[in-house]
């Protein structure tokens, strides 16, 4: 089963049963299994499903060194060939009914503190050597599922969050993926393409004036600005590599989008696809998405792969839906746990590191960010 609230035409949209699942659990089957895809979408078929972070790797020779040991163990690449979606409704609301009865043991990180802070002082080293502008660190963060279903997780977290790009993914390979994601990745619609990366974060606040303080210095803060435009930089140089020339623009700049429990700062991008360009060709341009890598994009990926200890797997992937016709939408993979046959979770968190950044800081932005699981957590 398969529900993406980033459906076609903006609606929650239920996918399945599957015709076919395809897998792959090795970089050398990321572009066949892409291209299986899109030959099914091309004769008629849905797709749905998601990418893992590591999976980019198979699209850049340099990369293919930093895959880990433990990437075999889960998907790579995970889609469903379908008939079309229909309305996600009515699982929704049996997710709502199992809702109440969700308990989380407390997320912890799966890191220390000092090897976080040693990554931080290596990776400001990087940045001030010149190797880099930015990169995304991440570290992942470790609960139970102490009571209820996986279906009932993904109703408490949405009823706790209205995102744009929520999903919950349960083919029965591999963990199943529950996304808060309020992060486009890229849509396509009648040959137009579109992204919107997210780099900038704050927390909210329950006192009106405070929460409106938190927000404007979001909007006025150098090192934020600074971030965001790096990433526009970058996805305006990804989607220019499969657009028209001439056709890419940024239509919105520096918007600061209010959710449950962070603010953050977006932007927009967009461009009109070179005719023909199939799924293949978009994820080998654009994935994983610059706003969970960092800039330049490559050397990025090289450091993340040395300085973080584990996998990303699925986090700061891309879950989506290709139709048809050609129309998808794709998004970036944050607030998203991995839920597993023992209740074992993992909802990994993280965030831009530049010039000026501190460990103090970036800790404390990344542990706001698992705040979308407050509430269903009982004491430790």
């Amino acid at each position: 089963m398969i529900v993406i609230e980033h459906g076609p035409g903006g609606q929650a949209s239920a996918f399945g049963p599957p015709r076919e699942v395809l897998c792959a659990r090795s970089l050398d089957e990321v572009a066949p299994v892409l291209e299986r895809a899109e030959a099914a979408r091309r004769a008629g078929a849905w797709v749905a499903g998601y990418l893992a972070y590591e999976a980019g790797y198979a699209f850049e020779p340099r990369l293919r060194p930093c895959l880990k040991p433990d990437s075999g163990a889960e998907p790579l690449v995970l889609l469903a060939i379908c008939d079309a979606p229909e309305p996600a409704a009515a699982i929704q609301a049996q997710a709502t009914a199992a809702a109440d009865a969700v308990r989380l043991d407390p997320p912890v990180p799966l890191v220390s503190r000092a090897d976080y802070d040693a990554a931080m002082a290596r990776l400001l080293e990087y940045i001030a050597a010149g190797d880099c502008y930015q990169v995304n660190l991440t570290f992942p963060m470790g609960s139970r599922l102490a009571a209820g279903s996986a279906l009932g997780l993904y109703g408490a977290l949405r009823a706790r969050q209205d995102v744009g790009f929520g999903a919950f993914v349960d083919l029965g390979v591999g963990p199943v993926i529950i996304s808060r994601s309020p992060e486009l990745f890229f849509d396509v619609r009648d040959g137009v393409i579109e992204s919107r990366p997210m780099k900038g974060t704050a927390p909210r606040s329950p006192d009106p004036a405070e929460d409106a303080r938190l927000a404007a210095a979001l909007s006025d803060s150098d090192k934020v600005l600074a971030e965001n435009l790096m990433i526009v930089d970058l996805l305006r140089n990804d989607i220019g590599r499969i657009s028209e020339i001439g056709s890419v623009s940024v239509p919105e700049l520096f918007a600061v989008e209010s959710f449950a429990t962070v603010h953050q700062m977006s932007s927009r991008i967009r461009g009109r696809l070179q005719a023909g360009t199939g799924l293949t060709a978009l994820m080998a341009a654009l994935f994983p998405c610059g706003s969970v890598t960092g800039a330049p994009k490559i050397r990025a990926m090289q450091i993340i792969a040395e300085l973080e200890p584990q996998s990303r797997g699925v986090y700061c992937g891309a879950v989506g839906w290709a139709a048809p016709g050609g129309d998808q939408c794709w998004s970036v993979a944050i607030r998203t746990l991995r839920l597993y046959p023992d209740g074992g979770v993992l909802a990994n968190v993280g965030g831009g590191v530049v010039q000026d950044s501190t460990a103090e800081g970036e800790w404390e932005e990344a542990l706001w960010k698992a705040r979308y699981m407050q509430g269903l957590t009982r004491p430790g």
